[in-house]
């Protein structure tokens, strides 16, 4: 005679009594886990390999003006603050290819936005918490330079107030860059669930632009067109950041015949660049609109 087995069990399902911490929580949270992820904190040793090594790639060229600087005993360091972004503009542009993908792409190929707003968390949250992680990834990696060369001038016994000033001036400029290259990279990446197409979003927007602008720009110089040189720097977004530090943070150009804007076509440099980050961030919220539902 068989026995009959049956057994209820009671796996004690309770209310959840804990503090409710709701969105402003939740938004701190994906901002860190975001920015975290963006240096491979967190993640496999694998992901930690290609953000460190740009991270160091940024770094060591200050740390080598710093050396030289203090050897020789220089009175000025040989590379401004403004210019060291633009130096190592190619590194930015590949961090960014490689992050921005990462940021965005893994939630949209595995369809796990909805999930996230099926919490106390809005589209307003997730898109702010997305752009300030990969503006502020930026910073770090486009402000530790500047600040290891600020240390270095100090150490160098250089001026400093002319120091100290110079210093801030680098820091407006990448805080300007960083907002902006952190909201073109991510409106690009989240065109495509595909993190390789992101990658090359990226990498286009970027290169090709600057390519572009800085061929003609050489074009125009040559044939003597002096005039548009200035207005053609519009269409890239490095050469957005060159002209406004250009003409309000006592940079030199890098345009041909160092034929930047000034104070007047400085300002239209200046609108577009804002323009750009607030429309980054209008299209984000519009993107995220579609595919959180």
């Amino acid at each position: 005679m068989s026995i009959d087995t049956t057994r209820i069990h009671n796996i004690g399902y309770r209310n959840y009594d804990g503090p409710r911490l709701g969105r402003a929580y939740a938004r701190r949270s994906l901002f860190s886990q975001s920015l975290r992820g963006a240096y491979g904190l967190g993640r496999s040793a694998k992901s930690k390999v290609l953000p460190m090594i740009l991270f160091a790639v940024m770094c060591v060229p200050a740390l080598i003006v710093v050396a030289v600087a203090v050897a020789t005993k220089m009175e000025s360091l040989p590379l401004d603050y403004t210019r060291y972004a633009i130096f190592t503009q190619a590194v930015i542009g590949l961090y960014l290819a490689a992050q921005a993908p990462q940021a965005v792409s893994r939630d949209l190929r595995f369809k796990t936005v909805p999930l996230y707003f099926s919490r106390p968390i809005e589209r307003v949250d997730y898109v702010l918490a997305k752009y300030g992680a990969m503006s502020s990834a930026l910073l770090i990696l486009t402000g530790a330079p500047l600040i290891i060369l600020y240390i270095g001038s100090l150490l160098a016994k250089m001026d400093f107030a002319d120091q100290t000033k110079a210093f801030a001036q680098g820091m407006v400029s990448v805080v300007l860059l960083s907002l902006l290259f952190g909201g073109v990279g991510l409106v690009m990446a989240a065109l495509t669930p595909r993190r390789g197409f992101g990658v090359a979003a990226v990498i286009a927007t970027l290169t090709i632009s600057y390519g572009a602008v800085s061929t003609v720009q050489a074009i125009a110089w040559g044939t003597g067109s002096l005039g548009a040189v200035k207005w053609l720097g519009l269409f890239s977004p490095i050469t957005l950041i060159d002209g406004v530090q250009t003409a309000f943070l006592g940079a030199s150009s890098s345009f041909p015949g160092e034929a930047g804007p000034g104070a007047g076509p400085g300002v239209v440099y200046l609108l577009v660049v804002l323009a750009l980050i607030v429309g980054s961030y209008a299209v984000l919220m519009r993107r995220y609109r579609k595919v959180g539902l």
